[in-house]
């Protein structure tokens, strides 16, 4: 386990580190504010942590009945947790997840998006020659994306494809490829609709190179060492803030809480719902930006099995599906982690639409995408797990994404203290790294930055 002084070697590494460094407290100049922090997600863990660190007295308030937030392993089936949030460390290399990861000795499992087969509609895997028709495709597709940003006025990718997509007739292979394009690269990647993505801004992010692994026994390895010497109250869903004067007031459905010093980590997807009372309201620019990101929704279904009956060899298997966007991606555990487990995944529209049906409907239909690929006499299915976050009160969404009528700033604008009072954190703060555990990891450091700062 990791000590303080581990953990503080560990932040040398660290791209704010030198925020940190510059304004590090001596014993005597112990900080005896007090400072509560709004949601026990990576974002909010990782600021408490490091205040905690540099002598603060720091509390943690969660409406959830545990830690982690959007960082969600269960425990139902020993021999795998498996993720129902947050699933990967996206980029290994120079991450700050993965120093903390290797800190922690945790066994970390690889999966290559190169390492896939695709299955067409009938359920025959893709031919050499239609393999190289779809990457012409989805050259072509970026190709006309690239121009589009070029333009003096955003639109979104569906718009931008429009023209393009228009020569081929709907029942057409090739209209049945370029949707899964669009979906499989696109809207599984950032959660939005193509409808509603951004083609300025959709990829501005920047990434961390390597390749992208699991946890095999779960990502909340990461949120209990975070967790671990900070006081967490579970089960307060908070009503209201007041930060008109003196200490933030801040009301859950339990208690008050007052703090000299607050930092807000309440997912995109809660502040969009209005939920919550400011006092006084937040500025208009914080709420231009609150409305004009996008929160993206990427659904999990887990399916569990006697045995393998897909290719074993395989991380990624991909559906042309005849119903735009369903059951398009798969992953595979059995390369990874010798089980027999397939994870199919439903974002966007498709990840929204699908949370209205039952779990029954949800595992047979996943089941009927299986059975074209791979027969009708498949084994058995054991068990399945299934996620709703659009559904989730607590976060109304997986991850945030750039939506049309995004700019830059306004990222910026969500991350901006308030009269050295309120202060804000979480992945959709974050610029560069938005919708990813690292995003919100160094967004909390930057918010206790600010503070120490201060």
């Amino acid at each position: 386990m990791i000590d303080k002084r581990n953990f503080m070697q560990l932040f040398s590494s660290l791209l704010m580190n030198s925020m940190i460094a510059n304004t590090a407290c001596k014993a005597k100049d112990i900080k005896q504010e007090e400072i509560v922090v709004i949601g026990a997600g990576i974002s909010g863990l990782s600021a408490a942590k490091t205040l905690k660190a540099q002598g603060y007295k720091v509390k943690i308030i969660e409406a959830r009945n545990r830690i982690g937030g959007r960082l969600w392993t269960s425990n139902k089936w020993q021999d795998l947790p498996v993720d129902l949030g947050a699933s990967w460390i996206h980029g290994v290399d120079n991450n700050p997840i993965t120093e903390i990861a290797n800190q922690l000795n945790a066994t970390l499992l690889k999966t290559e998006y190169d390492n896939s087969v695709i299955y067409n509609s009938d359920g025959k895997i893709f031919s050499d020659a239609q393999q190289e028709e779809i990457e012409k495709l989805s050259n072509k597709i970026y190709s006309i994306i690239e121009n589009a940003q070029n333009n003096n006025q955003d639109i979104s990718i569906r718009k931008a494809i429009e023209t393009f997509v228009k020569k081929y007739p709907k029942n057409s292979q090739t209209y049945q490829l370029i949707n899964f394009i669009l979906n499989s690269e696109i809207e599984q990647e950032y959660g939005g609709s193509i409808d509603d993505i951004s083609t300025f801004w959709y990829d501005s992010d920047k990434q961390f190179g390597g390749d992208d692994k699991i946890f095999k026994d779960g990502y909340n390895i990461i949120s209990n060492f975070l967790a671990q010497g900070i006081d967490v109250e579970l089960g307060q869903k908070v009503n209201s803030i007041n930060w008109s004067s003196g200490k933030v007031k801040i009301t859950t459905n339990e208690k008050v809480f007052f703090a000299d010093k607050a930092i807000i980590t309440i997912p995109l997807g809660v502040l969009k719902r209005n939920i919550i009372q400011f006092t006084p309201n937040l500025p208009n620019e914080k709420n231009i930006a609150i409305n004009n990101i996008g929160m993206g929704v990427l659904n999990k279904c887990y399916l569990r099995f006697e045995e393998c009956f897909w290719p074993d060899d395989v991380d990624w298997i991909e559906f042309i599906s005849k119903s735009q966007g369903e059951w398009s991606e798969w992953v595979s555990f059995q390369n990874a982690a010798q089980m027999p487990i397939l994870l199919g995944f439903n974002a966007a529209n498709k990840g929204i639409e699908i949370e209205n049906l039952s779990d029954k409907k949800i595992v047979d239909s996943a089941m009927s995408a299986l059975k074209v690929m791979f027969g009708a006499n498949i084994p058995k299915l054991i068990d399945y797990q299934i996620t709703r976050w659009a559904k989730d009160e607590f976060s109304f969404g997986s991850y945030s994404y750039n939506k049309l009528g995004y700019n830059p700033k306004m990222r910026d604008a969500l991350a901006k203290p308030l009269n050295n009072k309120l202060f804000f954190a979480g992945e959709a703060c974050e610029k560069q790294y938005f919708g990813t555990v690292h995003g919100a990891y160094l967004s909390g450091i930057r918010a206790a930055g600010e503070i120490i700062k201060a």
